[in-house]
């Protein structure tokens, strides 16, 4: 039996990032129950047919998908109202709650933000759990990133435009170096960690020129997609690449649950700040606009939410 009309546009409601709540509203509130049964018998996604007692239920696993969708639009909303120190404090705690697969969110932090701004997380952190952000890292990360992510958030780097470029072109040597040896992980590298956790955004930036100069390629093609130091080596060189990645990710029609919710706490926590380059970034990488992406695959109040963020004048 095919659909009545509308209840197509009904399961499109449904699916994707975020909830058409309108649709929703106008097609699921007029519906008669003929209707909904159609829906429920077709709608294999969300139903299961039960043959011997004669009546289509909800699949469990649905359920909870729905529920983190209908949460999009409220979690970006908090979020956006939420005092930046006291935001970013949250989400690393989330990472260290969610474990090694979360921690990226800890990278982002730390390597994106100001000094100032990096401060300010920690000041937040220490009001909202009465503990050090170092601390929880400390006592709760078990695995060879350990040593660079207390680096990293325990950094207050210099900010001013100053390089010194024999020392810049010497430290891309070092990081090669670092990341040639057999006998140790990169990772664990004091010398990397301290580049990476000390040095100036500029003067950062002008390793990575000389790394490439003088290897013939970036500093990452060199390291795992999936590892943490190669997410720290884009948030610090080539943030707006980074960014274009993860968003990349969360916009897939197949993305898991958690890798969705990079798309809310991205273009929350950017839109003050480099949203625009992102946009632009993810338009020459993809040869889509972030904003177009945004509009094909998200639903609702949620992708309206978005839309304003990216294209608000700061």
């Amino acid at each position: 039996m095919a659909l009545p009309d509308g209840l197509d546009s009904l399961v499109k409601a449904f699916s994707g990032h975020g909830i058409d709540e309108k649709s929703i509203i106008s097609l699921l509130g007029r519906s008669r129950p003929e209707h909904r049964q159609s829906l429920r018998k077709e709608c294999t996604e969300f139903f299961i047919e039960d043959n011997e007692r004669g009546f289509e239920r909800w699949d469990d696993h649905s359920i909870k998908l729905l529920k983190h969708e209908f949460m999009r639009f409220k979690n970006a909303v908090v979020l956006r109202a939420m005092h930046p120190w006291e935001r970013d404090a949250r989400l690393i705690r989330e990472a260290l709650k969610k474990g090694p697969e979360s921690y990226g969110m800890i990278v982002e932090v730390s390597c994106t933000r100001s000094s100032e701004e990096l401060l300010g997380a920690r000041k937040a952190y220490h009001s909202l759990f009465d503990h050090s952000i170092e601390e929880n890292i400390a006592t709760q990360v078990e695995g060879s990133e350990l040593k660079l992510l207390v680096a990293l958030v325990s950094a207050y780097r210099y900010e001013g435009p100053k390089v010194k470029e024999d020392t810049a072109k010497s430290e891309a040597k070092i990081l090669a170096e670092a990341m040639k040896n057999a006998e140790q992980k990169p990772i664990e590298d004091a010398e990397l960690i301290r580049i990476l956790s000390t040095r100036s955004k500029p003067h950062l930036k002008a390793v990575y020129k000389y790394y490439k100069d003088i290897f013939g390629k970036n500093i990452d093609e060199d390291l795992d997609d999936d590892s943490i130091l190669k997410a720290v080596v884009q948030c610090l060189f080539t943030p707006h690449k980074y960014f274009c990645r993860v968003l990349d990710a969360a916009l897939r029609d197949n993305a898991h649950k958690r890798t969705k919710k990079a798309l809310t706490r991205v273009i929350v926590t950017r839109a003050d700040t480099d949203i625009e380059e992102i946009n632009a970034e993810y338009q020459k990488q993809y040869g889509v606009s972030l904003t177009e992406k945004i509009v094909e695959t998200a639903n609702g109040n949620y992708k309206d939410f978005l839309l304003t963020l990216i294209s608000r004048e700061n």
